[in-house]
C-alpha cells in the first residue's frame, strides 16, 4: 500500500480524499493556486505545495508541475478527483514516466471513454444501447446545421472532452443551432483546451441515470446500482438521489451488465460511471463513460456502505476487490444536494465573495438511523472566487425510505447557515417541498418546466405560518426580556413575555400569544384558536432557531432586520415584523419605499470578465436580441435584450471586470 499520495485537486473533493487516506494511514499532499493559499485542503493535508497563479490553466491544468510536486514531496501516487487533469491521458501518461501511480482508470480507457465520439463508437460495438446522432467532428455552423435537419429536432451540442454540463446546447431550430454552436465551441476550448463538438438528438422528457463501477486490475467488474441525477439546470446536476425512482429490479440489472460490459471492452479499473438517458417507460440509451470518481458518489458509498475512494486506492495499488456483484446490496435512500455559490433570485448567476458566516449542519446519524453527511472545502472567513467551479458543498442524507430521506434533506437543508455570497439553499429547500419532486415524476426539464419564470420563494402554507409565527414571537420576546435585564437599568419596567403580539409575515398578519419559557412555549394563534407546543433552546445570537413543534423537529433560519427576523424555511422566505397591536396599526400606515427606475439599463447580472459586446451605441436592438457575454465561474452568460429599444451608451468593453449590477449600457 502507498505511504504518501498527492491529491491533484482543490476544494470539497481534496478533503474528501484526504479522510480516506488519513483513515487508511496514507500520508497525503495538496497542491494549492494563489488563490486557494488558505483554502481547506491545504491546512487538512499533511504537506501542501504552491503550483502558480489563480487560473486553473496556470496551475491545476499544468502536469509538470504536478509532477514536479510529486517529486518534491516524494509522493508514490497522485489522486485526480474529478474535473482538471482527472480525464486527461496525458497526465496519467506523465506520472507513469516518473514511475508514479494514478489512482484512476488505465491510459486506454481514458482515450476511449473520456471522447464522447469515440466512447459511442465503443458503446455501439459493445452492443450497448446508443443515443441516434452524428459521432464526427463538427467543422463549422452551417454543418451543424445540416446534421441537425437530418437528425431531426430538438438536438443536443456536446463538447467532445466536455462534463460538468459545459459546453453543452440544446437547440430547437436552425439558428439555435448556429449560436449553440458557436457557444459551445467557445466553451469547451476555455474548460477543456478541446473545441470539438458533435450532435446527438436529444431525447423528449428524459430522466438521467448512471451506473457507478469499481473494477480491478484482475479483471473483476462489478456494478454498485444506479444513481438518478434528473434534477439538471443547464445541464449541471443539481439533485442526485440512490436509488432511482424509476428503475425496477430488471432494468438495473440490464443496466448495470450493459455497463460492466463496456468496462470490460476496454479493460477498465478503478472507479468509472457509465451515464444513461432514460424515457418515463425505463427505455434507456448510452450518454457517456466517465473515467472518474463522479461528484454524486457519496449517494452509492451511503446505500451500498462501499467507500470508493478507498476502492480506488486500493485497485491502484494492485489489491483484488475483496467483494463480488452477489455481496452487493443497496440499503436505503439517500440525496444528495448540491450547495452552489449563485444566486437563485437572478436566474442562478454565480455569486464570489467572503463567507462571513458558514454553518452547515452537524453531521450525525439519529436513532431513526437517518445520516446528515457534508463534503466541503471551505471555512468560516474564506474566499469564494470567481476562478473555479461555484459548488460550496455537498449535502447528503440517507434513510429507509424516499420520503424519510427527502424530510431529513429538508431540515438539514433549514439548518445550513451561509452569510456574505448568494447561495442556491433557498430554492433547493423548495424542490424538497414541491409535489412533483416528492412523488418521483422527474425529467430533466425538471427545473424549466416548474420555474419557467425563474424562481421565487415559496408561499408559506397554513402550517408554515404557524411555525413561523411562532419563532418571530418567541424569539422577540427572548430579545426584549433580555434587553430590561442587561444593565438593570429598566427593573421598574419589567417586560411581559406572555404580553399580546402581531406577527407580520410579508403582508399577513398573525395574532400571537405565548405562554411558558424557555425550553417549552405554548404559542396561541389567537385567530385560528389553535395552540402549538413548542421547544428550543435558543438564545439571542444563534443563527438557526432549532427545535420541535408538538414533536415534529424543526430548523428556521433568521436573520435580524428591523422590528424582526427575515425567516427561511422549507423554501419559505419571508420577513417577518413583531409588533404590539398598537404598533402594528401605525406600521400598516407606513409608506413603501419604491425601487429605483433600471429599465433602461443593462446590468451586469453577476461578477464577471466581459467576453464580447454584440451591438454598438445607436444601433436598435430587438427583444431577445444577443447584447453582451460575460463569463464567470468557467461557464459563458449571454445576455439578451428584454425589450425593443435603441442603445444609446456602451460602458464597458471586452476584457473588462464587473462587479454585480455594474452598468453595461443604458437605452433610449
Amino acid at each position: 500500500m502507498f505511504k504518501k499520495i498527492l491529491i491533484a485537486n482543490r476544494g470539497e473533493i481534496a478533503c474528501r480524499v484526504i479522510k480516506t487516506a488519513r483513515r487508511m494511514g496514507i500520508a497525503t499532499v495538496a497542491v494549492y493556486s494563489d488563490a486557494d493559499r488558505d483554502g481547506l485542503h491545504v491546512r487538512m493535508a499533511d504537506e501542501a505545495i504552491h503550483i502558480g497563479p489563480p487560473a486553473a490553466a496556470d496551475s491545476y491544468l499544468v502536469i509538470d508541475k504536478i509532477v514536479a510536486a510529486c517529486k518534491q514531496s516524494g509522493a508514490e501516487a497522485v489522486h485526480p478527483g474529478y474535473g482538471f487533469l482527472s480525464e486527461n491521458a496525458a497526465f496519467p501518461q506523465a506520472l507513469e514516466k516518473e514511475g508514479i501511480a494514478f489512482i484512476g482508470p488505465p491510459v486506454n480507457a481514458i482515450e476511449a471513454m473520456g471522447d464522447k465520439i469515440e466512447s459511442k463508437r465503443f458503446a455501439n460495438e459493445a452492443k450497448v444501447n446508443t443515443v441516434p446522432g452524428h459521432l464526427g467532428v463538427i467543422e463549422d455552423p452551417d454543418e451543424a446545421v445540416k446534421i441537425a435537419d437530418e437528425i431531426g429536432y430538438p438536438v443536443m451540442i456536446k463538447a467532445s472532452a466536455g462534463g460538468g454540463g459545459k459546453g453543452m446546447r440544446i437547440a430547437h431550430s436552425a439558428d439555435e443551432v448556429a449560436e449553440g454552436y458557436s457557444r459551445a465551441k467557445s466553451e469547451a476550448k476555455s474548460s477543456f483546451g478541446d473545441d470539438r463538438v458533435f450532435i446527438e438528438k436529444f431525447i423528449v422528457n428524459p430522466r438521467h441515470i448512471e451506473i457507478q463501477l469499481i473494477a480491478d486490475k484482475h479483471g473483476n467488474a462489478i456494478y454498485l446500482g444506479e444513481r438518478e441525477c434528473s434534477i439538471q439546470r443547464r445541464n449541471q446536476k443539481v439533485l442526485e438521489e440512490a436509488p432511482s425512482p424509476l428503475l425496477d429490479e430488471e432494468t438495473r440489472k440490464t443496466m448495470g451488465e450493459q455497463a460492466v460490459a463496456l468496462a470490460n471492452a476496454v479493460n477498465y479499473h478503478s472507479a468509472g460511471t457509465v451515464e444513461f438517458v432514460a424515457d418515463q417507460d425505463k427505455n434507456f440509451y448510452f450518454l457517456e463513460m466517465n473515467t472518474r470518481l463522479q461528484v454524486e458518489h457519496p449517494v452509492t458509498e451511503l446505500i451500498t456502505g462501499v467507500d470508493l475512494v478507498e476502492q480506488m486506492i486500493r485497485v491502484a495499488a494492485g489489491e483484488k476487490l475483496s467483494f463480488t456483484q452477489d455481496d452487493v446490496t443497496l440499503d436505503g435512500w439517500a440525496i444528495e444536494a448540491r450547495i452552489y455559490a449563485e444566486d437563485p433570485y437572478r436566474n442562478f448567476l454565480p455569486s464570489i465573495g467572503r463567507l462571513t458566516h458558514y454553518h452547515p449542519p452537524q453531521e450525525s446519524t439519529d436513532d431513526a438511523g437517518r445520516t446528515v453527511r457534508v463534503d466541503t472545502g471551505v471555512v468560516e472567513g474564506g474566499e469564494i472566487s470567481m476562478f473555479y467551479d461555484p459548488m460550496i458543498a455537498k449535502l447528503c442524507t440517507h434513510a429507509q425510505t424516499r420520503e424519510e430521506a427527502i424530510s431529513h434533506m429538508g431540515r438539514a437543508l433549514d439548518a445550513f447557515y451561509i452569510e456574505g455570497i448568494q447561495h442556491n439553499i433557498p430554492f433547493l429547500s423548495a424542490i424538497m417541498e414541491h409535489p412533483r419532486w416528492v412523488s418521483g415524476q422527474l425529467s430533466t426539464g425538471f427545473i424549466a418546466e416548474e420555474y419557467p419564470d425563474g424562481f421565487f420563494p415559496n408561499e408559506p402554507d397554513e402550517g408554515a405560518v404557524g411555525v413561523l409565527a411562532a419563532v418571530a414571537a418567541i424569539a422577540d420576546g427572548i430579545n426584549n426580556a433580555r434587553r430590561r435585564t442587561i444593565t438593570q437599568q429598566m427593573e421598574h419596567n419589567r417586560f411581559d413575555f406572555a404580553a399580546y403580539r402581531v406577527v407580520v409575515l410579508g403582508e399577513q398578519s398573525v395574532a400571537v400569544s405565548i405562554a411558558g419559557s424557555r425550553p417549552s412555549y405554548t404559542v396561541t394563534l389567537e385567530e385560528r384558536g389553535e395552540a402549538m407546543i413548542v421547544t428550543s433552546e435558543w438564545v439571542p445570537g444563534l443563527s438557526v432557531f432549532h427545535g420541535t413543534v408538538d414533536g415534529e423537529p424543526f430548523s428556521v433560519q433568521m436573520r435580524p432586520i428591523l422590528n424582526g427576523w427575515r425567516l427561511d424555511y422549507r423554501g419559505v422566505q419571508v420577513q417577518a415584523r413583531v409588533y404590539t397591536e398598537t404598533e402594528a396599526q401605525l406600521a400598516a400606515l407606513m409608506p413603501e419605499k419604491v425601487a429605483p427606475d433600471t429599465s433602461k439599463m443593462l446590468l451586469c447580472p453577476m461578477p464577471g470578465l466581459v467576453v464580447s459586446i454584440a451591438v454598438e451605441e445607436g444601433q436598435e436592438v430587438k427583444a431577445g436580441e444577443t447584447l453582451a457575454v460575460v463569463e464567470a465561474m468557467k461557464m459563458e452568460n449571454v445576455l439578451r435584450a428584454e425589450r425593443d429599444g435603441t442603445v444609446s451608451a456602451i460602458h464597458v468593453e471586452p476584457g473588462d471586470s464587473l462587479a454585480v449590477d455594474a452598468v453595461m449600457m443604458e437605452f433610449e
